[in-house]
């Protein structure tokens, strides 16, 4: 086997939209980048709820691995496959790729949550190392019973991107990117724009077919709020449509209820723009004291409240964007993460002690 040979077990569609799959995309290519060959396996897309086929499939997948093969396996089919991964634990180099833990998706019923945080663990348990997206997340691990020692953080790169000089017009021009699912906060960002002086236009990136539900209650709740002409929900937009968004805009909004990282705060740090988000996963250290005004998740007041703050006093504004053009330049460049990321599974994963 060459050491510089890796296996990368992904769920569903690689080019989809989302911040886990752009990473793992960003992954791939550098990693190849630094003499690495990367196959990329692609399981069905019912993962993190799979099918039984689906899990056939995965077994038939895992079971062609040469013995001593290194597969690093995205953590959103990771922990619901327990039963595929924990047989190979000895005969293979088993890494996981956690974005966030599967338990913490917002709106699972609690009887659903429980059984995919013992379905998780009982997955990471196999594995010879961890790698997550921040160091909240390495901290979220800690109730699956994973030594500190076992989990290497590679967080997410960012791509250098001009400083616009934005000139504050009539109307705020607010950002929003994330997927139209429970977890991201749609329907507490609109309550809150419910009652806010209408001098603004919030713009919403990201994918309408996710999650039809979602949707469609989001849409009813704009209409019963009055808010339709205001708000404006565009799907998905390629990357340079994306970059032109967020350099026409003037502040992003992001009413999470958690992420693992959060690479749309990122981007939009690394454009200088200032953000209004939530205390969740690894947000407050993204944004640190300077960049933005954090509220607490689903506080519809507090939201209520900075965005008032941010559309009355344009000094904060000014303010908080001079902040976030400082915050964006220290964020990692794409390049840092790739190598790192080479770094960690260039090391022996025996040498962590995990295993079967």
């Amino acid at each position: 086997m060459s050491p510089r040979a890796l296996e990368f077990v992904i769920p569903g569609d690689l080019q989809a939209a989302t911040g886990g799959y752009g990473y793992d995309r960003r992954i791939i290519t550098g990693l190849r980048a630094l003499g690495w060959a990367v196959a990329v396996h692609t399981l069905d897309a019912s993962f993190p709820a799979p099918t039984e086929p689906a899990l056939r499939q995965a077994q038939e997948l895992f079971a062609r691995f040469a013995d001593h093969s290194l597969v690093l396996v995205d953590g959103l089919a990771l922990g619901a496959m327990p039963q595929v991964v924990v047989p190979h634990g000895a005969r293979l180099r088993l890494v996981a790729l956690v974005h966030h833990p599967l338990a913490m998706e917002s709106g699972l019923e609690p009887r659903l949550a429980l059984k995919l945080a013992r379905s998780e663990r009982r997955a990471l348990e196999a594995m010879r190392h961890i790698i997550v997206t921040s160091h909240a997340t390495k901290q979220a691990l800690g109730p699956y019973g994973i030594e500190p020692g076992c989990v290497s953080v590679v967080e997410p790169g960012t791509d250098e991107a001009p400083v616009t000089q934005r000139p504050r017009g009539a109307v705020l021009e607010m950002l929003c990117v994330a997927t139209l699912i429970p977890r991201k906060g749609h329907d507490v960002l609109f309550e809150a724009l419910s009652t806010v002086p209408p001098h603004w236009h919030l713009t919403c990136v990201g994918s309408l077919t996710r999650s039809p539900q979602t949707v469609a209650r989001l849409r009813a709740q704009l209409q019963r709020l009055g808010l339709e002409r205001q708000v404006a929900l565009v799907g998905e937009v390629r990357a340079q449509a994306l970059a032109q968004r967020y350099a026409a805009a003037d502040l992003f909004v992001l009413p999470t209820r958690y992420e693992g990282y959060g690479m749309a705060v990122a981007e939009a740090l690394a454009h200088a723009l200032p953000v209004i988000s939530t205390r969740a996963g690894a947000i407050p250290e993204l944004v640190g004291p300077n960049a933005g005004l954090l509220v607490e998740a689903d506080d519809v007041m507090a939201l209520r409240a900075a965005l008032e703050r941010a559309l009355n006093e344009p000094e904060l504004l000014s303010r908080l964007a001079a902040g976030a053009q400082v915050a964006g330049s220290t964020l990692p460049r794409w390049q840092d993460c790739c190598s790192r990321m080479s770094r960690v599974l260039s090391e022996d994963p025996s040498d962590h002690g995990r295993g079967q």
